[in-house]
């Protein structure tokens, strides 16, 4: 424990948070992996400030099993926090400090058990793949698994350690998510016929989201989720500047969850079409998609489910409302599952905490992959 205590802390010290440069904490990884001979492919994206990393433990040209987590965490600017969110404060169990539950408590129990798994020959290797900007709706894992091909042979299975409670997770919902702005023109609110009101023109769009969401609670109906069908929903909504002025922009956020079956993208179609209406009444409309991310749906009798339920001792649960990169692992052609040490309502907010047990957990799932396939001499 105390390996990866001093891990974490190290971890956490790195406010990587997402949307920001992540050299410091990439390069730490990447050292460590270096200190027992694994050699890392720091992998940078299109922003040119941060980058995924790949490594491999064991042969490259066989098919093994890929440990995913992201390095990113959202920002700790909530009130309420009792220290320093980025320095790690122990008491007594639990371990506090932004991102210990979602999800450097998992890259530390990756990282701790690294000397266990290089210690014996393996007949299959594990991979480790942290990716970034993940809490911005999967942005980075995209070119990490473009790169795959090139990095090993495909593989069994990915394990995306987020915070489940060490339990498996078979399924979750897609997401998209779009920012839709609407530009008027002002005037003063006495002559209406002066001006174009963008907040009642968005009105139209909102309607539009709501007909859909409503159309959505009629199915169709996938039962391992709740609720059971795909929904949307308005999140935000910004315009004007004072009751006497036409608002000239307004703005709004929407997104869509999916179940398995449908494209959360697809999903937005109706709120689109309404948005784009508005161009031919002199409106100048802009569509943004903030982030968007397929659903993940394991087949309950794989292999994969059944490797995780010998791992951890417990059958899979069925699913989970939050969402995660292993939808985008399993569009890939790879099979994924959820499993990692950490609960999801500790995540986001003031006080994040993690407990040592949890750690522990989680590092003996992996020392347990690492002796299935270790190689007897």
């Amino acid at each position: 424990m105390g390996e990866t205590y001093g891990i974490l802390e190290k971890l956490v010290s790195f406010p990587s948070v997402v949307g920001t440069a992540n050299g410091g904490i990439v390069g730490w990884i990447a050292d460590y992996l270096k200190s027992f001979g694994i050699d890392a492919h720091i992998l940078p994206g299109p922003e040119g400030d941060r980058s995924n990393l790949f490594a491999t433990i064991g042969p490259v040209d066989k098919p093994g099993y890929v440990l995913s987590g992201h390095m990113d965490v959202v920002p700790a600017v909530e009130p309420g926090w009792s220290s320093n969110p980025f320095r790690l404060r122990q008491d007594g169990e639990r371990l506090y400090g932004r991102g210990t539950t979602d999800m450097k408590g998992f890259l530390a129990a990756v990282l701790a058990a690294v000397p266990e798994l290089v210690a014996s020959p393996l007949a299959r290797p594990v991979h480790i793949a942290f990716s970034y900007d993940e809490e911005a709706g999967c942005r980075g894992v995209p070119h990490l698994l473009a790169r795959l091909p090139q990095l090993c042979t495909e593989p069994l299975g990915a394990i995306i350690g987020e915070p489940s409670g060490m339990r498996a997770i078979l399924a979750h919902k897609g997401k998209a998510a779009a920012r839709i702005s609407a530009k008027g023109r002002a005037g003063h609110s006495s002559r209406p016929d002066l001006g174009l009101n963008a907040i009642h023109a968005i009105a139209d769009v909102l309607q539009a989201a709501v007909n859909a969401a409503n159309e959505l609670t009629k199915g169709p109906f996938e039962t391992e989720f709740e609720p059971p069908y795909s929904s949307i929903s308005v999140g935000t909504i910004h315009g004007g500047q004072a009751v006497n002025v036409i608002p000239d922009l307004c703005i709004v956020e929407i997104e869509a969850r999916a179940i398995s079956s449908a494209d959360p993208q697809a999903l937005l179609a109706p709120v689109r079409k309404a948005a784009e209406i508005l161009r031919g009444k002199g409106f100048d409309i802009n569509w943004q998609l903030l982030s968007s991310y397929p659903a993940l749906l394991l087949d309950a009798g794989s292999p994969l489910a059944a490797l995780l339920e010998e791992l951890t001792g417990s059958a899979p649960l069925a699913a989970v409302s939050y969402g995660t990169e292993a939808g985008l692992y399993q569009r890939a052609g790879v099979d994924a599952i959820i499993c990692g040490p950490g609960d999801i309502d500790r995540a986001h907010k003031p006080d994040e905490f993690i407990l040592k047990s949890e750690l522990v957990a989680c590092q003996t799932m992996i020392t347990k992959l690492g002796r299935k396939f270790r190689i007897e001499t």
